[in-house]
């Protein structure tokens, strides 16, 4: 029997070569396959409901968000925390310059849109003042303002709703966070199927040299797609904690690098979603941006009643209360609609002032194993199953192509 197979082996080499390097090539391949289904498409792609696919963190983008919230807040970071490292009057002369120049346009639109007339027959210089009376209450206006949000911060900012609204609203956004974090355990699951491909790929070519069964190859198949997925992706999170073997120290690849993920994880959420930009957008959006609407409108009207002054009484006949009403109310409307744009201009002490990449991944570093591994993990668990069967599908395939191969060359 022994010379049989070594002559077996001499007739045909190549094609036992082959077997191990299939083995690590359909590892590889099934691997990367998982990645991409994984993260591609964005958007579901085929016939619904029966055939077509679309990646499993954008297809779960909510329940994904929600996990990354659950994660946050409050346990790491809170609206109040956010909001008090912020100086209302640092605040109000950071925005000062922007702000002004938008009340003078908007007054003069104002003034032109309610009473024509009047505006346009006072004197260039008269104008002026109106303009810088108003403007020089502005500043004391957003200083205020500031600190009644600060009060009320529960309830004019919803940090959760703002988290998810963003990763939702951007699926690309929602791939980036689990791409760059976890970057070293994805490299680490394409790699591995080249080498426990190879390493199965030795045992099924032994068991052909013995044992040449027709269905031998096609299961071989399936066990290297099954295995070189599953077993990488278990080596990822698995053991949570150090453990030693021997010599050796074994420890889950994520949980090994935790200060590195926590600082990348951090620095993403800081640079991508809980910036100054989405917080202002949730706060004047978002659920409570009625109660924020009603803050600005009773400043903003108080300006323009203190700026009236004596003449408030006449600038209401000649206007009609009613229609002095709407202006201010027009004022408001407009401010609200400018303020996301005009107000970039505190971004970078905003984000300086809150130092959020360093307080997440300070407090993302110290999580216990279990928590922090919530952070990736869902992006694997629930439907793992699926990657590890496209896995298998695709081995079975390839072996069910070599025993065709098999037969041709050996007849």
């Amino acid at each position: 029997m022994f010379d049989h197979v070594v002559a077996d082996i001499q007739a045909n080499w190549f094609l036992y070569l082959s077997i191990p390097i299939t083995g690590s090539v359909v590892g590889y391949a099934t691997n990367i396959l998982a990645l991409k289904m994984m993260f591609l498409p964005l958007d579901f792609t085929g016939w619904r409901p029966l055939l077509g696919w679309q990646g499993i963190v954008p297809r779960k983008a909510g329940k994904m968000a929600s996990i990354t919230v659950d994660t946050l807040v409050p346990r790491l970071v809170t609206e109040r925390q956010i909001y008090d490292r912020l100086d209302p009057q640092r605040v109000a002369q950071e925005i000062e310059a922007p702000m002004l120049e938008l009340i003078s346009h908007m007054t003069e639109d104002i003034l032109a849109e309610f009473e024509p007339r009047i505006w346009e027959t006072l004197p260039r210089a008269l104008q002026q003042r109106i303009i810088r009376r108003i403007q020089e209450d502005a500043p004391k206006a957003v200083a205020e303002l500031m600190a009644e949000l600060r009060n009320d911060i529960e309830n004019v900012f919803d940090l959760k709703d703002m988290v998810i609204t963003t990763l939702v609203r951007d699926k690309r956004l929602m791939n980036r966070i689990f791409q760059e974090t976890g970057r070293e355990e994805f490299r680490f699951i394409a790699k591995s199927g080249l080498y426990f491909g190879a390493v199965f790929g030795v045992l099924q070519m032994l068991g052909w040299l013995f044992y040449q069964a027709p269905w031998q190859l096609p299961i071989f198949g399936l066990l290297v797609g099954y295995l070189t997925n599953a077993i990488a992706l278990r080596l990822i999170f698995q053991p949570q904690t150090p453990l030693e073997v021997g010599p050796w120290r074994v420890q889950g690849l994520f949980h090994k690098r935790q200060k590195e993920v926590s600082r990348d994880y951090g620095r993403l959420i800081a640079d991508e979603v809980v910036t100054p930009g989405n917080i202002i957008e949730a706060v004047l959006k978002g659920p409570c941006s009625d109660r924020v609407f009603m803050m600005i409108a009773r400043h903003v009207k108080q300006v323009i009643d203190a700026q009236s002054g004596i003449a408030r009484p006449l600038v209401v006949w000649t206007l009609g209360s009613r229609r002095y009403t709407q202006m201010k109310d027009a004022a408001v409307a407009r401010l609200v609609a400018k303020l996301p744009e005009t107000i970039h201009s505190v971004d970078s002490y905003a984000k300086e002032a809150m130092d959020l990449a360093n307080t997440l991944s300070s407090q993302l570093a110290t999580l216990p194993p279990a928590e922090f591994e919530a952070m990736l993990r869902p992006a694997f668990q629930e439907d793992e199953w699926m990657l590890i069967a496209a896995g298998a599908v695709l081995g079975t395939s390839v072996g069910i192509g070599q025993l065709i191969l098999f037969g041709m060359f050996t007849g």
